[in-house]
Parts: C-alpha cells; sequence; structure tokens
C-alpha cells in the first residue's frame, strides 16, 4: 500500500516511516523543504509522482503559546491546509487519516471526553485544530481523525526529553501538577495509525481517540520519568516541587484536564493500548542509551 505522509520530521511521522515496512506500507514522507503544506503546488507534484492510495497528515503547527501572536501560520497549516488535502483525497477517491488534539477541549470536564463532546478550544492552537478537523469531517466522508495528548518520544522535543535534560542543569525541578491528562508515545501511537492503515477497507470513518492507558499529571509524568532514570543508576538525586497552573503563566491557556475516552477504537479496530508508565520507560531508557553511545 502506498501512503503519502506529511511531518514525516516530526515525532509521530519518525515512528511512522520506522515501522510502515513492518506493516506492508510503502511511505513517500518529503521533508519540509520538499513539501511545504503551505504551498499547494508542493503537495500536487509529489502526489502525482507517488500516485497514493491513502494520506497520513501528522503534520501541525504545533508550537502551542507562539501560535497565540502567530495565528494566520497556524491556521494555514492546521486548518486550510488539512481542507486542501481532503478536498484532494475526494478527488481522487481515497482517505484520509487526519492527526488532532486533546487541545480541541477546554479542560472543564471531569471525565474522559467521548469523541461526540462539544469542543471548546481555548487558545489559536486549539481553535485552528478544531477548524481543520470540522474541514475534514466536512469535506470527505473516508476519513479517520485521530485526536492524541501529550506526545512524547526518542525524537524531537518533547516533555520527556526536557525533564532528563533538565535535571541535570537545575537543581530544582518545578512541575504543574493540576493539569491531567494521558501520555502518549509516539512509537505506540504510529504503531495503532499503521495497524488501521493497513486494513483500511470496511473501516468505520470518523473521529476516534488514542491515548496511553491510565492518566497523570505533568508532575506526575515528570517523576516517573526521574525514577526511572534513578532505577537505572542513571540519576543519583533530585528535587521535583509540584505547582500550579497559576504559578507557571504562559501565554496560552492549557486544559486542566484533557483525558481522552480511547474506548471507540479499541473496540472498532481491537488495539490494546500500553499502559503510559511502560512506555516511559521504554522511551527513558532509548533515550539512556543513546546519550551511552556518545561518550567517548
Amino acid at each position: 500500500m502506498r501512503i503519502l505522509l506529511t511531518g514525516g520530521e516530526g515525532q509521530l511521522g519518525t515512528e511512522l516511516i520506522a515501522q510502515a515496512p513492518h506493516f506492508g506500507i510503502r511511505l513517500l514522507a518529503p521533508t519540509l523543504a520538499q513539501m511545504d503544506l503551505t504551498r499547494p503546488a508542493d503537495v500536487d507534484a509529489h502526489w502525482d509522482a507517488f500516485r497514493p492510495q491513502a494520506i497520513i497528515n501528522a503534520a501541525a503547527y504545533t508550537a502551542v503559546d507562539r501560535a497565540e501572536d502567530d495565528v494566520d501560520l497556524a491556521f494555514e497549516i492546521n486548518a486550510a491546509a488539512p481542507a486542501r488535502l481532503a478536498a484532494r483525497c475526494r478527488a481522487e477517491g481515497i482517505p484520509l487519516i487526519h492527526i488532532s488534539t486533546d487541545y480541541v477541549f477546554d479542560g472543564q470536564k471531569r471525565e474522559p471526553y467521548r469523541e461526540d463532546d462539544p469542543v471548546a478550544p481555548l487558545g489559536v492552537y486549539g481553535r485552528s485544530k478544531s477548524q481543520g478537523e470540522e474541514a475534514v469531517r466536512t469535506g470527505l466522508e473516508r476519513h479517520l481523525i485521530v485526536r492524541t495528548a501529550w506526545l512524547y518520544s526518542a525524537h524531537g522535543a518533547n516533555f520527556v526529553k526536557t525533564v532528563m535534560r533538565l535535571v541535570a542543569e537545575r537543581d530544582e525541578l518545578r512541575i504543574v501538577d493540576d493539569q491531567i491528562g494521558s501520555p502518549t508515545c509516539a512509537e505506540d501511537l504510529a504503531a495503532a495509525l499503521l495497524g488501521i492503515a493497513a486494513r483500511m477497507r470496511g473501516v468505520s470513518w470518523g473521529t476516534y481517540h488514542y491515548c496511553g492507558a491510565g492518566t497523570t499529571s505533568w508532575c506526575g509524568l515528570a517523576r516517573h520519568v526521574l525514577e526511572t532514570m534513578a532505577a537505572r543508576g542513571r540519576l543519583q538525586h533530585y528535587r521535583l516541587t509540584p505547582i500550579t497552573t497559576a504559578d507557571y503563566p504562559t501565554p496560552a491557556r492549557r486544559p486542566a484536564y484533557s483525558v481522552l475516552d480511547c474506548g471507540r477504537i479499541e473496540q472498532r479496530f481491537g488495539i490494546l493500548r500500553p499502559p503510559w508508565r511502560t512506555s516511559v520507560e521504554k522511551t527513558v531508557d532509548r533515550l539512556l542509551s543513546i546519550e551511552s553511545s556518545k561518550r567517548p
């Protein structure tokens, strides 16, 4: 199966590329320099050359705070580009898997968000992603919108890597403890998406949620990262202080509770989600191994 991937240089894209051969999928994953979604001609050129049988749109403007000022670009990448992809997929008669986010919700709920819960984004990033969802939903019948949250991996910039770096630089880590969600390993999400893509025929189109199993706070996630490092003998001591969102103001508001109900994707696709703690440990081990390999 031939799939055109956008966002191949990101965390999720990197994992999709690495795992695609195991699922019998041939991915074309142009770099941002080769295929910029703000330049429709780039997309057309790769589309015409590759003749894909499906699209995975993993590209996004994800700089949540910077988006508050960079409004036009955020909406161009997160809303206008998915609309164009959906229109082209409709014209070609092929499906689109579009990746979205927990930030489409306002975090006021106190039980896991279902796919059909009303969206109420708090900032530019969430609004642009919500508008992109709607463009895909209304523009293409054969679509899968997969919302995820708190993505991390051994690649790129993410919270797990930041914690591992900062603990070596600071005497104390002060981490928000009143935002609750489900950390999601990009490796796990990629496997789920490729498993779905490999048997695309007969799927139930629509919106789905996928996150790591279980919930925690950002501080809880940081604590598990540090405990894992300590258990591997790679951290002698650390000081972790829980703080509130009010103690750490940011330009963009974050949802206080963004746990996603993933029952639908489990039931319809038979997907088993690893516990977030297990996947964090695997990622920390990968990062420690990479670090050790760089030592003289």
